[in-house]
């Protein structure tokens, strides 16, 4: 196991604790930490204030939410609260490393979870690594949570886009959208194409936040070093839900066809592992006729 996390401070009091793309691997043997988290590089966040802390997501296993921990706290922070963006073990594995911390979720967040506890303990829901053991959320809310940061207004947002227990946190004071899985670069991966068309209506809801910058949980890190992306990684994702729609899950339809106004004006950034995630998306769209 290899915790190699790189700290970022994306804009003032915005970290993010980032690890991947570099070929260093988890494990040997075939693993969703590698295939589904590190291969495409994975950003956990920590909104900071004081000796306050939000951390947006508790990363791939409980030794990286250690190690966030552990910096945050030689940062001189004591107090944590956990908001969980979704329920995909990737988001959730570090939860242990913050058992004695609120932990904040959604109600389809818990659901997910708990139906799911015992298997993700054992490693038979997903294979290995076993997440063991799994801390639940401790406190609930839906559609609408506001929280105060050393008097910044963070705001707590549902959707359904990616997974149907999506979580996104909005500051509205300085326009930044912390986005999960919501959106990535160069395209999201999807686990519910049946649900396209609430996707597509709860990106439209984000975009008329009119956030000036959007941070995704799987990015470029050199895009999250500079405070992040703009507006358009939104409008890009909704295009290629479209796109995927359009085609029926034709295998035909090439990545860089898909996105090529997008990866033109610099809004998106080529990464040739995603041509996988591509594919995995088509077969996935092409299940339902």
């Amino acid at each position: 196991m290899t915790v190699a996390l790189r700290v970022i401070e994306a804009q003032a009091g915005i970290l993010a604790f980032w690890q991947g793309r570099d070929g260093l691997r988890f494990a040997e043997c075939p693993n969703w930490v590698d295939d589904g988290a590190l291969s495409l590089g994975i950003a956990s966040y920590a909104l900071t204030a004081g000796d306050r802390a939000i951390v947006y997501d508790t990363h791939v296993s409980p030794a990286h939410g250690r190690a966030i921990r552990a910096e945050l706290q030689r940062r001189g922070i004591r107090q944590i609260s956990v908001v969980l963006s979704h329920w995909h073990l990737d988001h959730v594995a570090g939860t242990e490393a913050f058992a004695d911390c609120e932990i904040i979720a959604n109600p389809r967040t818990l659901a997910h979870l708990r139906a799911h506890k015992a298997g993700i303990e054992d490693g038979s829901f997903h294979g290995a690594p076993a997440i063991c053991p799994l801390i639940l959320p401790d406190r609930i809310f839906d559609g609408r949570m506001v929280l105060d940061l050393g008097g910044e207004q963070v705001e707590l947002l549902t959707a359904n886009i990616h997974s149907d227990d999506a979580t996104v946190i909005w500051l509205p004071e300085r326009r930044v959208l912390l986005a999960g899985d919501t959106v990535e670069d160069c395209v999201t991966w999807v686990s519910e194409p049946e649900s396209f068309d609430t996707h597509l209506a709860d990106l439209a809801r984000l975009a008329g936040l009119q956030p000036e910058w959007v941070l995704p949980n799987h990015g470029s890190p050199e895009m999250i070093a500079i405070g992040g992306y703009g507006p358009g990684l939104l409008t890009a994702t909704a295009d290629y839900i479209r796109r995927l729609q359009r085609s029926g899950g034709d295998p035909g339809l090439r990545m860089a066809e898909a996105m090529a106004p997008h990866l033109a004006n610099g809004t998106l950034r080529w990464f040739d592992p995603y041509q996988a995630v591509h594919a995995q998306n088509l077969a996935r769209v092409a299940a339902l006729r």
